[in-house]
């Protein structure tokens, strides 16, 4: 999917004021399986760290703007391949 089509995506995640818990990350596991790319939102006064969600989701984030942040499925690397030259 190209950059500029994230901005046609729908959010298929709502974090509410309970913030991301474990439920949640579980959701978003769910359906990067099945669609590869998933857009989360959250409300005004949630505290959310869009990388931890990541991490905690095993995604690779590719966007945040305002309050909205798009995860895709993790790429799997060679093994043996150092990141630094990816």
């Amino acid at each position: 999917m190209r950059r500029e089509s994230f901005q046609d995506l729908k959010p298929t995640i709502w974090i509410g004021k309970r913030g991301a818990t474990s439920v949640m990350i579980d959701e978003i596991r769910r359906q990067l399986k099945s669609r590869k790319i998933v857009k989360v939102r959250w409300l005004r006064n949630t505290e959310v760290d869009p990388e931890s969600i990541a991490a905690s989701a095993g995604a690779d984030l590719l966007e945040v703007r305002g309050r909205t942040l798009v995860l895709a499925e993790r790429r799997s690397r060679s093994p043996g391949r150092d990141s630094r030259n990816i």
